[in-house]
């Protein structure tokens, strides 16, 4: 199913419950959440996988148990409710824990209100539960690594997730998900994964692709900019990620601020390029413009939605 009237309704109702009540913490308590359901399966195929050699080969394996068993549920699903009246509706019901907007939202706001209270300690702690670099309590890193999660994550959190939704209904949005699972748990660069990992990572790579640029773009369309359109095109293929440079560029160039650039983990400094360099950091009052930018470019992704659903 390519672009259906059936997988824009998908996502259009996912992204719609997602921004009006995120994921309740009743609802956790009581059944968690399908994204940690996938990741103890994960967790526990690299306990039972990665050992030994050909872990390339058993890091494949990996993969294609967790997208199998995270797919098969949602094509039985599909071909039970998919005809019924409202069938896509309920699909996209099924499709709602996959978007993560208002969880996004919640996250980086939660570090902007007392970045901008000037309580530099909970702005550190609440930053550090969406990043895993060092922080100190300097304003001006804080708000930077809030504002690149916040351009990053809108891609994977957001736009991917719908644009394999509309592509491919709940057995797409769910496939994506796992894989972008997958990456996360074992597709970096650590002695335990650098081999067990590698095609996981490789496969998150190339099913970010269109939804990075596309993220980009909602973020250039959403400034109504061409200092971020300039900007994300020049800079874009600068950052260590191929896909996370388009948003955070474009997020850079809309709010005429530098991004990514030198930070530490665990005491060990990463040099990395700046994204608009010449450009101030970010204070707390960017940081709200962010948050600001992004409720606009969700908002313009599911206006796209309702637009191609009529035509």
């Amino acid at each position: 199913m390519i672009l259906s009237p059936e997988t824009l309704t998908v996502a259009l109702v996912a992204l719609l419950i997602d921004a009006a009540i995120g994921w309740p913490d009743a609802l956790y308590r009581r059944i968690s959440h399908p994204v940690v359901w996938i990741g103890a399966l994960i967790a526990w195929l690299d306990r039972r996988l990665n050992r030994g050699g050909h872990k390339i080969m058993r890091g494949a394996l990996a993969v294609a148990v967790t997208l199998g068993v995270t797919i098969a549920p949602t094509l039985l699903l599909v071909r039970l409710l998919g005809d019924l009246p409202l069938g896509p509706v309920l699909l996209g019901v099924l499709a709602w824990p996959l978007v993560a907007a208002r969880s996004l939202h919640d996250h980086v706001a939660a570090v902007a209100r007392p970045l901008q209270q000037g309580d530099m300690a909970q702005a550190r702690q609440a930053a550090a539960m969406i990043v895993g670099r060092d922080l100190s309590d300097d304003p001006a890193p804080i708000a930077r690594a809030a504002l690149e999660s916040l351009a990053e994550n809108s891609s994977d959190g957001i736009i991917a997730p719908l644009f394999w939704a509309a592509m491919a209904g709940l057995p797409g949005i769910a496939a994506y998900k796992a894989i972008n699972t997958l990456d996360s748990m074992i597709g970096h660069m650590s002695p335990r994964h650098a081999l067990f990992g590698r095609v996981a990572a490789r496969l998150d790579d190339v099913v970010n692709l269109p939804a990075s640029r596309l993220t980009g773009a909602l973020f250039v369309l959403a400034s109504g900019s061409r200092r971020a359109f300039r900007v994300m095109w020049r800079d874009a293929r600068r950052h260590r990620s191929p896909n996370a440079g388009w948003p955070e560029a474009a997020m850079a160039g809309a709010l005429d601020i530098r991004l990514s650039g030198p930070r530490s983990y665990h005491g060990i400094e990463s040099v990395e390029p700046w994204l608009n360099p010449g450009a101030s950091d970010p204070d707390a009052a960017d940081l709200g413009r962010g948050l600001t930018l992004y409720r606009h470019m969700v908002l313009l992704a599911g206006l796209g939605l309702v637009l191609l659903l009529l035509a």
